[in-house]
């Protein structure tokens, strides 16, 4: 508040605790005091004034922003007020009320609290009408619920020069039809959405993203909507915005995570934050998609080094670059290749990390076809490098993430990342190192997945590829998949595979669909979808787990524990076999070993799951 604002307010509120005294005096004079009896007391009345003036100036009443007010400003006008007063009246009430009437300090108190208050209340309908819109300018929405979520969404809209008009709110509880929340009403339910779309020209429907049940509720909305003139949009819940209050600007486009065919997942922060502070930890593949938010989410539980490793300069400059404004004190960004064994020992003999997450690897299934002996490279003997320095050098905690390809596995890639497992596995008995391993879905947003695959094709107008009509992946998000394999790392004692309970696969047809109506088209009619055949190496469908695995639940929420994978007791020694005895590592010996020691798996040779070969995006 400017400094001459400040000043008007101040002589305003003088003026009005004067009246408040004089006023009280009438009423309880039942008309003006005696003149005589007035003239001895006038200082009475300017004391009270300068008491409550330097009550208001301790609780703040000068700094505040008035138009923002709310129940916590209103609460500090009614104690200040209160507090002004008690002080003047220690005074009246000890004397019995003998030189100044008890009952007036009592009512003067009640006329100052609803002037100077009411002067308040005044700033704010002014401060909001000034910033408003006009009405034709304004957008007419509905918002989705009639709870809690709403009412912080309505609330914000009135704060804020917002440029909405909230016509009014939908909820799936009949009772509460006609009720108004901050005088908007409740006009019905889900279902009457295009009629009331109509009825009242709404342009934009608002959804505020609840901790839970939301993302059914949204489906719902959007297939309603299907062919409304109107535009979806969410408010995120408090857990994704800071300092947990929602505003306005926050208010986005529907994104694809928002539908997918589960609830988010819930972690346990203290138990993460125990885990991770104060430690030195050594994140592999940092520059990756994964590996990238790994340390966006290790660094805010405080390690006391974070060695961001990774083989692409350009990737690790960029998460460094990113994490260095507020963290730079513990960041160490390392540029090395896994494979390396001379280069890797280097790093661990001189930063002597304690907890290791090894996200580096290959993952484009049909690229791996392609080069087996990159795959087997990086994916296995990269894997066989870290786990035998993590023993060598006593490591706490070596965590592997792994993906739902190693089931059963069609591919190279996901044989590869099978046998990966299988040496964190082989490892974990022999040492005192925990080596665990968390295996989940393909990831959103992840660098050459599906989502910004098909987000470009619809910029360029399409058309959407996708490679088989029947084809369905487990999906999560980026943040999802981290919080998961963090959590599976610190509740592992070792030996054990972890993975999401991630509900029902989404057919990769369906997403595009969604990605397309979430674009303000119509799949059916402006943008082409075209099947392209499956490519090599890929699957119809994953698994989370094979048929001689079984699925256990942890005390993490959608957190399983998988029993009965093994792994061969030799497996180091005979990994060291085959890399001493094969040093071209051609393909034909990479598959017959892979073979060997990964029954499951399936040689694609070249082709897909349905016999074909095609040209569709990388699962």
């Amino acid at each position: 508040m400017p400094f001459h604002h400040k000043v008007f307010l101040f002589l305003t509120d003088l003026a009005l605790l004067l009246s408040s005294v004089l006023l009280a005096l009438v009423i309880r004079f039942e008309g003006p005091p005696p003149l005589v009896w007035l003239e001895g007391r006038l200082w009475e009345v300017l004391l009270a004034a300068l008491f409550t003036l330097v009550s208001l100036l301790c609780f703040g009443l000068y700094s505040k922003v008035w138009k923002y007010a709310g129940v916590e400003e209103v609460l500090s006008i009614f104690y200040a007020v209160t507090a002004g007063f008690l002080l003047f009246s220690i005074p009246v009430f000890y004397t019995g009320g003998i030189f100044y009437p008890r009952s007036v300090t009592i009512i003067a108190w009640l006329i100052a609290v609803l002037l100077v208050g009411g002067v308040r209340f005044l700033l704010k309908v002014v401060g909001l009408r000034t910033r408003r819109r006009p009405f034709e300018k304004q957008k007419r929405i509905l918002i989705v619920g009639a709870g809690d979520p709403a009412e912080h969404v309505l609330r914000e809209i009135r704060r804020e020069d917002s440029g909405y008009f909230p016509v009014g709110l939908i909820d799936e509880d009949p009772a509460r039809r006609g009720l108004r929340i901050h005088e908007v009403p409740v006009l019905g339910k889900p279902e009457d959405l295009p009629d009331l779309t109509a009825a009242w020209s709404i342009e934009e429907i608002i959804i505020p993203l609840a901790p839970s049940g939301s993302r059914s509720l949204m489906r719902r909305i959007l297939s309603l909507c299907r062919s409304l003139p109107v535009k979806l949009k969410v408010v995120p819940s408090f857990s994704e915005v800071i300092d947990g209050r929602v505003q306005v600007g926050q208010i986005r486009e529907v994104r694809i995570e928002d539908l997918l065919e589960r609830e988010a997942v819930t972690v346990n922060l203290s138990q993460i934050a125990s885990f991770i502070g104060g430690q030195r930890v050594l994140v592999t593949g940092a520059g990756g998609s994964i590996g990238a938010e790994l340390c966006r989410q290790i660094v805010s539980f405080g390690p006391e080094t974070l060695l961001l490793l990774g083989r692409g300069e350009n990737s690790i400059y960029e998460i460094h670059l990113e994490l260095a404004g507020r963290h730079r004190h513990c960041l160490l960004p390392i540029i090395a290749d896994v494979r390396n064994r001379d280069q890797m020992e280097q790093i661990f003999r001189t930063y002597s990390p304690q907890i290791v997450f090894h996200a580096a690897a290959h993952k484009h299934v049909p690229f791996m076809e392609a080069h087996p002996e990159e795959a087997f490279s990086n994916n296995v003997c990269a894997t066989l490098v870290l786990a035998q320095l993590s023993q060598k050098y006593g490591i706490g905690r070596f965590i592997l993430l792994s993906t739902d390809k190693a089931v059963n596995p069609w591919s190279i890639m996901g044989a590869t990342k099978r046998l990966a497992e299988q040496v964190v596995l082989c490892a974990a008995p022999h040492s005192g190192t925990r080596f665990v391993t968390v295996r989940f879905g393909n990831v959103l947003d992840s660098r050459g997945s599906v989502v910004p695959t098909f987000r470009k094709q619809i910029e360029m107008g399409g058309p959407l590829t996708v490679t088989h009509p029947d084809m369905a992946r487990f999906f999560m998000t980026i943040p999802e998949a981290v919080q998961l394999v963090i959590q599976a790392a610190a509740i592992g004692s070792g030996g054990e595979v972890f993975v999401l309970d991630m509900g029902h696969p989404v057919k990769i047809l369906d997403l595009a669909r969604n990605m397309i109506r979430l674009s303000g088209f119509d799949p059916d009619r402006d943008m082409r979808i075209e099947f392209t055949g499956l490519r090599p190496g890929e699957k119809l469908k994953e698994e989370l787990f094979s048929d001689s695995e079984e699925a256990v639940p942890t005390e993490v929420p959608k957190l399983l524990r998988i029993e009965g994978q093994g792994a061969p007791p030799d497996l180091a020694a005979r990994l060291s076999g085959f890399l001493d005895g094969n040093p071209s590592r051609n393909r034909e010996g990479i598959v017959a070993f892979l073979q060997e020691l990964v029954p499951e798996y399936r040689p694609s040779h070249g082709r897909g799951e349905d016999g074909k070969g095609g040209e569709g995006i990388c699962l």
